[in-house]
């Protein structure tokens, strides 16, 4: 039938340079068409599956219809627009009293992005309970990758074989979530990050959400939505209801291909950072809730030695924080620590050249704060139960007008009346109740979500020099709706290096290195306990947004030479980090890794060869080099902070055999060159350039 909904036939790699394409049937029924899906499947036109659209109608009041209706919605096609990258369906259900939008958007990079909207054209409210985005992929394609985890582990991936019938990864933390599946990942069995066919979705919201893969009568699709609570988005007449933007990427090239396609988008972006990312000095690890002005002025000149370009001041600076028992929602200076205010330390920040950075945790309240004393009613509850506790905190119920108002006041006035470039925005609890005194205790994260973004965007108008940073205990709000207003992600509040390593290497399936906060801590890790040499902890936050957080004061001389000489070497290498081509290695071997970045115009390459434990074997490991011009020759050197030189170290790695050498770019990809022999957590770095 020529007015059905469009069906799309096939999603993957096109031999053009966008990547990523899709042919859809405009309903009509070729002899692929029983392995065609709607853009929106429908029960009614056979699909058996999962429908793209769950929903009913409530009574009208008097009883007569009943309600229960209009749960089996018929889509005719109204109008199909093309506009460059944009296609845009209009369909609608006259009987049902529903009329659906659906855009599809071709993104810089090979990536697409899908959106639904529906809108109740009918008298009575319509309740939807779920609306996804579909799409097919190759049948073939009968592995799954997602990604788990938990607060200090986040993005841990795992495997799965694909078979008959739904799977369905729900996310309900009213957030992204550490465990979040954050990319939904199908491919041929064996795909790795250089090889194979593989499909991904990604559900940009950093509310509740979920991800799909199905499998029935042999047609594969993935795809996902908004999560909605039972009854959270009821449509009265001529109201509308407009899913997340869900975001497909597909590629031939394996895994690193696949993370290119994001990567690319994000760098095209208006709101991609232009200006090299700052090295970031946090206080937090140094001094906790201890909070001493004299001291902060300490470690700002004491930063600023190492070569820092940004000061952030952590948690502890308001009114009555002094652990995390209190204070949170009282957002002014604490008078008994900062007796002149933060005007001291900003400016001393300033005189030594960096910019100065602030944390807050905007959404959360404590019970113990003067705000939770005035407004108990504020925080997030299913009615009169006040939600349990985590971290002392509650949230905030930004569905309510005022509440959003007087967040908006107070960040409004730290950033006006202070010299403030940067801002860490953090969010340390998952929502339990998310229901709004509003209205009566109901669900409210859809509304939660969307005025969160909201209060972000406001303050990015009136203070557009601040940039931003998305932390939620570390990496639990990462995503793609997030990233179109922030500059920078916390990856994880993990900093032992040897944890980092895999958080930093999947959460870069996503997001390309430069948003990536990555820092080096202490000798012995705070959160695990071990120990990691200067060298290692300061090339695993090499490949990421560089920064320190470490009481500095407390290294030796020899220490901070060194740690001097990686910021150097960062700030050198920081432009061909931040712009090339993510690329890991197929490793045989999970005690040693290897992974880097090669250039987009293809003339250099910066890789790590990372050794976690002994070796099995005695003959040496070779790093190879993906990507370079097969027939340009390039210039081997091993890279290291100048000091290493002239400073005696006991974890000094040993010299590089081929240092200098030149080898084209063929042999580098296909043999590599030699690695020394390396005692545990210890890396090499190895710079190429075109001669």
């Amino acid at each position: 039938m020529a007015d059905e909904l469009p069906a799309v036939m096939w999603c993957g790699v096109s031999p053009g340079p966008d990547g990523v394409a899709w042919s859809a049937a405009h309903g009509q029924r070729a002899a692929c068409a029983e392995a065609a899906v709607p853009l929106l499947p429908e029960h009614w036109r056979g699909w058996y599956g999962r429908p793209g659209l769950s929903g009913h109608r409530l009574a009208d009041g008097t009883g007569t219809p009943p309600g229960g209706r209009d749960w089996a919605p018929s889509f005719t096609l109204d109008s199909a627009r093309a506009e460059g990258p944009e296609l845009t369906l209009r369909a609608k259900d006259d009987t049902a009293g529903l009329a659906l939008v659906t855009e599809v958007e071709s993104l810089p990079g090979g990536a697409l992005r899908i959106r639904h909207a529906l809108t109740n054209t009918g008298v009575a409210p319509y309740v939807v309970d779920h609306l996804d985005v579909v799409i097919p992929v190759s049948p073939q394609a009968r592995e799954g990758l997602d990604f788990s985890g938990r607060l200090l582990h986040e993005r841990t991936p795992q495997r799965r074989e694909v078979v008959d019938g739904l799977w369905l990864r729900e996310n309900r933390q009213g957030r992204t979530g550490h465990d979040a599946a954050t990319l939904n990942i199908v491919g041929v069995p064996g795909f790795g990050f250089a090889t194979g066919h593989v499909w991904g979705v990604h559900v940009g919201w950093s509310g509740n959400h979920i991800h799909r893969t199905e499998l029935r009568d042999g047609v594969l699709t993935i795809g996902g939505g908004e999560l909605l609570l039972p009854g959270e988005m009821v449509l009265a007449q001529d109201e509308s209801y407009r899913t997340p933007w869900v975001y497909v990427a597909a590629s031939d090239e394996g895994l690193d291909g696949l993370a290119a396609r994001f990567h690319d988008y994000l760098r095209s972006r208006p709101g991609h950072p232009t200006s090299p990312r700052p090295v970031n000095f946090n206080v937090w690890e140094a001094v906790k809730f201890r909070h001493d002005q004299a001291e902060l002025i300490e470690l700002a000149e004491v930063a600023a030695e190492m070569g820092a370009e940004r000061y952030v001041l952590d948690d502890g600076w308001y009114h009555g924080r002094r652990s995390d028992l209190a204070g949170l929602g009282d957002w002014w200076v604490d008078e008994s620590v900062f007796p002149d205010g933060l005007g001291p330390l900003v400016s001393r920040v300033r005189e030594l050249g960096m910019e100065f950075g602030l944390w807050v945790e905007p959404e959360m309240i404590n019970p113990d704060s003067d705000l939770y004393r005035a407004h108990p009613d504020w925080v997030l509850s299913t009615g009169s139960r006040i939600p349990l506790l985590r971290r002392n905190q509650l949230v905030l119920d930004l569905s309510r007008p005022e509440v959003v108002q007087y967040l908006l006041v107070r960040i409004d006035t730290l950033l006006t009346e202070y010299d403030i470039s940067y801002v860490k925005w953090d969010f340390n609890r998952a929502v339990l109740d998310g229901g709004s005194g509003r209205i009566s205790g109901g669900p409210a994260v859809h509304a939660q979500t969307l005025a969160y973004y909201g209060l972000l965007d406001e303050l990015r108008r009136r203070h557009p020099r601040v940039e931003w940073e998305s932390c939620s205990a570390g990496g639990a709000r990462i995503d793609l709706e997030v990233l179109q207003r922030v500059e920078r992600v916390w990856t994880s509040d993990m900093t032992d290096a040897v944890d980092r390593h895999s958080i930093q290497r999947w959460t870069g399936q996503l997001l390309p290195p430069e948003y990536l906060g990555a820092h080096v801590a202490a000798p012995f890790s705070m959160y695990s306990g071990r120990y990691t040499p200067l060298d290692f902890r300061s090339a695993t936050a090499f490949f990421g947004h560089f920064g320190i957080e470490w009481d500095i004061r407390e290294a030796s001389a020899e220490d901070r030479a060194v740690l001097k000489g990686w910021v150097e070497l960062y700030k050198e290498h920081r432009t061909l980090l931040h712009s090339g081509r993510v690329v890991r290695g197929d490793d045989s071997d999970d005690r040693a890794w290897t992974h880097g970045v090669v250039a987009g115009d293809r003339t250099a390459a910066l890789m790590a060869y990372v050794q976690f434990e002994d070796g099995l074997n005695t003959a040496p490991a070779r790093l190879t080099v993906p990507g370079l011009l097969p027939d340009k020759e390039y210039r081997i050197h091993a890279v290291r902070p100048a000091a290493q030189a002239t400073v005696s170290r006991a974890d000094n790695i040993p010299a590089l055999p081929e240092d200098g050498a030149l080898l084209s770019g063929a042999a580098l990809a296909q043999v590599g060159v030699t690695m020394p022999t390396l005692c545990p957590l210890q890396i090499v770095l190895l710079h190429v350039e075109a001669v």
